[in-house]
């Protein structure tokens, strides 16, 4: 079962939109959904928050070390309150993923991003969980860093926010340890709606299509 919610980001209102920043915005919604406030805590270097759901406690954190310290901040209050590495969920951006699709993935290569490198630095392992948040690639390797510290364009932002609720259906399995089940749901992407049939000039429908909404 998670036990600790952890979204990677950077601080500052200069980084807030910006796509390297999709890890807080995924933790700011799960503090919405169960009505939480994160406030600064120093002894664990980012925002937190604790509540207790069902008798289990839990907790959300946000780095504000800046991406490359995050495994400070994780490994602190990791270890204060003896959560284990397999407890610990970390949604982050992910290049490899298109905007609007989410993958949940536990352990495994890091793939270059500097947070998740520095959380495996002090956890000594990557037997973590991670949410995998689609911000699409440049196409460009040298432009990767420019990409991520800037905003998405108004469609991928709301691409994002949109996988971003759909992955907190999974909320009550990550809580209950059914990762399995979870994974499922995260992985599932919304349906495509049907077209509503053309009426022919008979007045029956006729030649019903399938198609993905707009």
């Amino acid at each position: 079962m998670i036990k600790l919610f952890v979204g990677l980001g950077n601080p500052g209102p200069e980084y807030e939109a910006t796509r390297h920043n999709a890890g807080f915005w995924w933790i700011d919604a799960l503090a919405r959904e169960l009505k939480l406030s994160l406030s600064m805590d120093k002894g664990y270097h980012g925002l937190v928050a604790r509540t207790s759901v069902k008798g289990q406690t839990l907790w959300l954190l946000e780095p504000q070390t800046f991406m490359n310290a995050s495994g400070k901040s994780v490994a602190a209050l990791a270890r204060f309150f003896k959560i284990q590495p397999d407890e610990i969920l970390v949604a982050h951006d992910e290049l490899d993923i298109v905007p609007g699709q989410v993958k949940l993935k536990f352990g495994g290569s890091h793939a270059g991003h500097n947070g998740l490198r520095d959380i495996h630095a002090q956890l000594g392992t990557d037997d973590y969980w991670r949410l995998r948040l689609g911000v699409g690639h440049p196409g460009i390797k040298s432009e990767v860093i420019n990409w991520v510290l800037k905003k998405p364009s108004l469609d991928h932002r709301i691409a994002i926010d949109q996988c971003i609720a759909r992955s907190l259906q999974a909320l009550p399995h990550f809580l209950s340890g059914e990762m399995e089940k979870a994974t499922m749901l995260v992985h599932t992407s919304k349906p495509p709606r049907p077209k509503p049939p053309r009426p022919t000039p008979n007045g029956n429908a006729s030649d019903l299509t399938l198609g993905e909404s707009s």
